[in-house]
């Protein structure tokens, strides 16, 4: 089937790598849109070895000026503690809450808080930027992945803030993924696209291929959320034939549209 102004993704193949649970919405607009979508994880989401130092913290919650949320996993690991340790929400009255992008404010907005910031960009830097001048002498609660960029933290730090870092959940290599990725990559129903929506999803997909394969995938293009992938996947000595202009899944979609309706139908 060619490509079409409803369907401009017939006849392309995707691979996404999303973690399972997470993987639907981006598949299912890019089925919609005409792909022939393939899910395999490259990332898996785990608890970290111990909730203490969370738990800690949102026992203290009321204590924090502000709270800043860089995902949708750390909400969700956060308000799962919320509820065990039946913490009410008058504790996060006095709490200004930063949120990394459109999807996380939505995660916590879900849960009836408010969200005072989200950067213009969708990046660890965007958040410093915006809230640099703010947070001299102020207490901050960042709630993140176990392997997660220092930006944050140090940054804010050497504006003036006290930052409390914590770990809500930790993101590894999905063992089981491997024996498939290797298996469809030899294929000839090898994706014609690859999408990255995290830092760890390029790491784990060249650790899964394995022996530096990754960068020499003939015919297969690479689609990265934004800048911030994109330097990763640089580094991993992989190709970024796509890249978002707006680091959120939409604009990923909206970024392979733009450069595959382009093309030639594959």
């Amino acid at each position: 089937m060619k490509p079409n102004e409803n369907r401009p993704l017939a006849g392309t193949r995707i691979l996404v790598g999303r973690a399972r649970h997470q993987a639907g919405s981006l598949s299912t607009s890019l089925r919609a849109l005409g792909a022939a979508v393939v899910e395999i994880p490259f990332i898996e989401i785990r608890k970290p070895q111990s909730y203490q130092p969370l738990d800690d913290s949102l026992k203290s919650i009321a204590e924090y000026d502000w709270l800043i949320q860089t995902s949708v996993n750390g909400v969700e690991a956060m308000w799962e503690r919320v509820r065990r340790l039946r913490i009410q929400r008058r504790n996060f009255k006095r709490l200004q809450i930063a949120a990394i992008g459109p999807a996380t404010k939505k995660a916590i907005t879900k849960r009836g808080l408010k969200v005072k910031m989200v950067p213009e960009e969708y990046i660890a830097e965007a958040v410093v930027s915006k809230l640099r001048d703010r947070i001299s002498g102020k207490r901050v609660l960042l709630i993140r992945a176990k392997v997660a960029r220092d930006v944050i933290p140090e940054e804010l730090r050497a504006a003036g803030a006290r930052v409390d870092v914590v770990e809500a959940y930790e993101t590894v290599v999905p063992e089981k993924s491997r024996p498939r990725l290797r298996a469809l990559m030899k294929s000839a129903r090898r994706p014609h696209l690859v999408t990255f929506t995290s830092s760890s999803t390029a790491k784990n997909f060249a650790e899964l291929l394995g022996n530096g394969k990754a960068g020499s995938l003939k015919n297969v293009q690479f689609a990265s959320i934004g800048p911030v992938t994109s330097a990763t996947l640089r580094e991993l000595k992989m190709p970024v034939d796509i890249e978002a202009r707006e680091f959120t899944m939409g604009g990923l979609i909206r970024a392979i549209v733009l450069a595959r309706y382009a093309e030639p139908s594959a």
